[in-house]
This record gives C-alpha cells, structure tokens and sequence, in this order.
C-alpha cells in the first residue's frame, strides 16, 4: 500500500469510517477533521449538511457510506471549476505572480519542465529584476528544465522591456509558450500592482496573455491567502498554482482557496524536484485525500 500523503485526511477520518454504527459522534468527528484540515467554517458546515441530509434520505447506518458520500461531495464541489491551462495562442504569454516566498521561481522552472514532456517549446523571461538572486534562479532551473531565458541586459532594467523582449524572441523563434516571471515585491502593493499593469499592456502590444497563474504556499493556507490580496484583487488572475502540497499542507485548504477565490487551481507542486509539478485533477485529489 502507498504511502498516503500527508495531507490527506486518511488518520483523521479512519475512526469514523471503522465505527459500527453512524450517530451523533459521528457528525462532531466528521466537522472537527474538515475544520483541522483547514476546510473553513462555512464550507465545512455545509458538507456536513449535505451529508446529513443525504444519510438521512438513504436511511443508512453504515459510516462507509459517509465516506462514499464525502469523497462524491468534495469531488463534486473541486470540479466546478475548470482546471485546463488555455494555452492553445501561439505564443501563448503565462504571466505567473504571486509574494516572495511561495516557490514562484522554482515553479516556473517546473512548470517548463511540465510543458517540454508534452513537447512544447518554451522561453522564460525574467522579468523580476529587482532581485538578481531570482533572475540566477530562474538561469538554473530554466537550464535544468532544458527551456531558452531571456535575461535582463543590466541590473534593474524595466521588467516589461524584459517581458517585452521574450515574447520578441518568442515570435522570431516560433517558441509556443512564453514563461514571465514578475516581481513578488515592492516597496508598495501599488507600485507593485502598477508594474504589473505595465508588464501586460506591454505583451499585448505583441501578444494575448492566456494565463496569469498566482503561486500559492499551500503549507501557509488561509494566511497566504490574505497575503495575495492584491495580486487577486488587481493582478487579473485566471487560475491558481499551489506549491508544497506536503509536509505541514492542509488538503481541505486545496478546496477552501477554489471557493474563496473564484478561480480553479490548474497545478500543484507535490515536493522538491523538477519533476512535481502536475496538472489538477478533482477525482484523482478527492479520492487521495477522503480515501
């Protein structure tokens, strides 16, 4: 048996699927395990609801058919959004934002070496040129990902002239998918906001942008979420990234963060190496983390 991810709900939920019966603990163990695995209040309350009312209907008294019941819900809620990456322009323009701190970086490195096994040619700019340690970073994994890089020519040159000259190169070299880094801050979420703005007026001039992914630290849960707040309120974000989907990850958070934002999760990170990044998929996730 594989090992089960660490955010799954597997430990939490086995005393109440093994139980003989469905009774009032039943319900109180059910709403303490979403809580704990960072689902919300709200959402929370109302698949236990759901689920009641479902039980109820069916007259069951078995605990496995909560469990059959849970996973058919939180599929049900997971795949109302659209997981598919629209990147079908030629070159199709990614914008990926997001704070410091999240992995944003190292995904677009993944991201990369995600397009190139389906044998998709890829340039990443780096356009987050107030920190010359991201634009090194973005060399290495880009190396690593065996994708081209468009560097700043100097030190704090305009990330959109950065941004504007990758997607040039894109053109000029038939390249089908362009990868932006951005900044993740700046002295103010305006001024932040504003070169944001600049960097897509600047690619449109050439190209439609198809994505803007915001990389999200799922180990920081609702936290990183009022950390990108501005980047959702401003950034004109189309789907959402979830890095470090292990370790101290919430799986319910994964759910939370579609229903609070609006916008469907397109990718998860699943650990360290070049090759964890993957597209989302709502019945492969519910069925790993309700079991």
């Amino acid at each position: 048996m594989a090992e089960r991810a660490s955010w799954s709900l597997g430990s939490a939920l086995r005393g109440i699927f093994g139980a003989r019966t469905i009774d009032e603990d039943t319900w109180d163990d059910l709403e303490a395990a979403l809580i704990t695995a960072d689902f919300g209040p709200a959402v929370t309350e109302e698949i236990v609801a759901q689920i009641r009312s479902q039980v109820e209907r069916f007259k069951t008294t078995d605990p496995r058919d909560v469990q059959r019941m849970l996973r058919e819900v939180v599929e049900e809620r997971l795949a109302k959004y659209d997981p598919t990456l629209k990147l079908t322009e030629r070159p199709a323009v990614v914008l990926v934002v997001g704070v410091n701190g999240v992995g944003k970086t190292t995904t677009i490195g993944k991201f990369a070496r995600f397009l190139r096994t389906f044998d998709r040619s890829v340039v990443v700019g780096a356009a987050d040129t107030f920190r010359a340690a991201a634009v090194d970073q973005l060399a290495t994994w880009a190396e690593r990902a065996g994708v081209g890089i468009v560097r700043p020519e100097r030190e704090g040159q305009d990330p959109a002239s950065v941004a504007f000259q990758t997607v040039e190169r894109a053109k000029r070299d038939g390249t089908e998918i362009v990868i932006i880094d951005t900044a993740g801050r700046l002295h103010t979420k305006g001024g932040l906001m504003d070169e944001l703005g600049k960097i897509k007026r600047v690619v449109e001039k050439q190209a439609p942008i198809s994505e803007v992914l915001l990389v999200l630290d799922a180990t920081t849960g609702q936290n990183g979420l009022a950390q990108a707040e501005a980047f959702l309120e401003h950034g004109g974000v189309t789907g959402l990234v979830l890095t470090k989907l292990d370790g101290s990850a919430k799986g319910g958070f994964v759910l939370a963060v579609q229903e609070k934002t609006g916008l469907p999760i397109k990718l998860i990170g699943q650990g360290e190496g070049i090759g964890d990044l993957t597209g989302f998929t709502p019945h492969v996730f519910a069925q790993k983390l309700v079991g």
